[in-house]
C-alpha cells in the first residue's frame, strides 16, 4: 500500500463558520483533498507539524495547542501552553522536537519553549522583544516578527522582522534553551522580509519580502561558530504583467528542493522557480493566477505533480496540475470551500 497523507488547514474563527482546524484526506494520485472533520481551536492562524509527523501544533488566541496525529489522520488533543504574550503568527521546531520557536507579529516577540517527551509543549525557556522603528505607518513601522527558524546546523535562530526590515540572528544554546542576539541582516528599506526557509543542504537561505515583492537568496556558513550570510540574488515574485498592488505572501520548496514556489496577494498568483543546487540561484519559470484571492499559503503535493493554494479572502483552496515540460499549471478540480483559511500543513500519516 502507498503512503497516506492528511492536510490540516488553520483558519480564523472570529468571522465565518470555521471551528479552527479543518482535517482533510489527501488524494495524491488525483491531486485533490476532501474534508474529514473540524477541530475546535480559537483563531488557528498557523499550524505546523513536527519533523517526524507525529504531532501537530496550532496557534490559538491564548497560546499553543498541541495534538497527537493518529494513524487515520484524526487529532488527539494533548494540551495548551501559554507564550506569555500576544497571539503568535508562526511556529517552528528543531529536528529532534525538543524546542519550539513562536513568532509574534503583534508584539514583536520571539518565544522559545521546551518540548515535553510526549510531544506536548512545555515551559518557556527564553524570549526576546524586538525594538526599532520602520518607515510605513503600522505595517512597516513597528516590530512585527513574522517567522523564526533555526539554521540547519541548529547553531543560530533567524527571526524575520517585517516591521523594521531586519532578520535578527541569535545564538541558540541547546542545553538551556536560551538565545543571545549576535547579528542582524539589514534588508532593503520598506522591503518587509516576511518568511525565510533554508535549502535542504543547509547552504542557502531564501527570504520572501512582502512589500518589495521579491525573493532574496543568501549563502550561509556557520562552520567557524559565527553566522555568515551573503546576499547572492534578488528576483521578482511577479511576472512581467501583474497587478499594480501586490504583497508577496507564501514561500515553499518543491518536494526535492529543486523548485521554489511563492505566492502573491493582489496579483493572486503563484510563481515557480528553478533552483540551482550548486549556486543557490533562482530562475523564474512561470507566474500564473490561482483562481482565488490572497493565497496565504501554497504547496506541492508528494510526487511533484500537483499544487494547491490556500486562498484567504475567497475562503477556498484551489488545486492545479503542474506541467513542467510546458511551464504552466492548470486547475483540474472545483475549489474546496474552507472559511478564512490561513495555512496548510500536509503530513505523511504514521502507520
Amino acid at each position: 500500500m502507498g503512503k497516506k497523507y492528511a492536510a490540516y488547514v488553520g483558519s480564523y474563527t472570529y468571522i465565518g463558520n470555521s471551528k479552527g482546524i479543518t482535517i482533510l484526506d489527501v488524494d495524491t494520485e488525483n491531486g485533490t483533498m476532501k474534508k474529514k472533520k473540524e477541530v475546535r481551536v480559537n483563531n488557528a492562524s498557523y499550524v505546523s507539524a513536527s519533523r517526524d509527523g507525529r504531532w501537530l501544533y496550532s496557534i490559538a488566541d491564548d497560546g499553543i495547542v498541541s495534538f497527537r496525529i493518529l494513524p487515520g489522520g484524526d487529532l488527539e488533543r494533548m494540551g495548551k501552553a501559554s507564550i506569555r504574550g500576544m497571539r503568535g503568527c508562526h511556529i517552528s521546531t528543531d529536528h529532534a522536537n525538543q524546542y519550539m520557536f513562536v513568532s509574534g507579529y503583534h508584539d514583536g516577540k520571539v518565544t522559545v519553549l521546551r518540548m515535553n517527551e510526549d510531544g506536548s509543549v512545555g515551559e518557556i525557556t527564553d524570549g526576546f522583544y524586538d525594538k526599532g522603528i520602520g518607515s510605513i505607518a503600522e505595517r512597516n513601522f513597528r516590530p512585527h516578527i513574522s517567522c523564526s527558524r533555526l539554521t540547519p546546523d541548529e547553531k543560530f535562530l533567524c527571526a524575520a522582522n517585517l516591521g523594521i526590515d531586519q532578520i535578527k540572528i541569535f545564538r541558540f544554546n541547546r542545553e538551556t534553551g536560551r538565545i543571545k542576539l549576535v547579528d542582524a541582516i539589514r534588508c532593503e528599506l520598506e522591503s518587509a522580509p516576511r518568511f525565510l526557509r533554508f535549502s535542504p543542504d543547509g547552504r542557502f537561505m531564501y527570504v520572501i519580502s512582502e512589500l518589495k515583492n521579491y525573493l532574496s537568496v543568501y549563502s550561509y556558513d556557520g562552520s567557524d561558530g559565527y553566522p555568515k550570510f551573503e546576499l547572492l540574488q534578488t528576483i521578482s515574485t511577479v511576472g512581467k504583467k501583474h497587478s499594480n498592488v501586490n504583497a508577496a505572501a507564501a514561500l515553499r520548496f518543491g518536494q526535492d528542493g529543486k523548485l521554489v514556489l511563492c505566492s502573491n496577494a493582489g496579483d493572486n498568483s503563484i510563481g515557480i522557480y528553478d533552483r540551482d543546487e550548486t549556486t543557490g540561484i533562482l530562475t523564474q519559470r512561470v507566474v500564473l493566477p490561482i483562481s482565488g484571492e490572497y493565497p496565504k499559503d501554497i504547496g506541492m503535493m508528494p510526487g511533484g505533480k500537483y499544487l494547491y493554494s490556500v486562498n484567504h479572502e475567497t475562503s477556498t483552496m484551489t488545486f492545479f496540475t503542474w506541467v513542467p515540460e510546458k511551464n504552466y499549471f492548470y486547475m483540474h478540480t472545483a475549489p474546496l470551500r474552507i472559511d478564512q483559511p490561513n495555512c496548510c500543513a500536509l503530513v505523511e500519516l504514521p502507520e
